[in-house]
């Protein structure tokens, strides 16, 4: 994790890493709060330009969560989703 720049790199066994703005992460979080309870509940959120990590937790083998200094601690970042994510930059 860089705090400076505020990316958090990710490495992939087919050898893709892709480093991850902490802003993009937090808007794309996928917790209900943001993503929503079914199609079309998706919130935007705006105003995280300068949000930062505070820490990154395993969750088993599958997942991670990540903790801002926003307060924000809900959603888990599966391996696919953060894949899914670094994809789409």
């Amino acid at each position: 994790m860089r705090q400076q720049s505020r990316l958090l790199k990710v490495s992939f066994d087919d050898g893709r890493s892709f480093e991850l703005p902490f802003e993009y992460l937090r808007v794309n979080s996928p917790s209900a709060e943001v993503q929503g309870h079914g199609p079309g509940q998706r919130v935007q959120v705006v105003g995280k330009e300068n949000v930062g990590i505070r820490s990154v937790e395993p969750v088993g083998q599958y997942a991670v969560r990540l903790v801002f200094d926003d307060g924000h601690d809900t959603g888990l970042y599966t391996w696919n989703y953060l894949y899914e994510l670094g994809g789409k930059l």
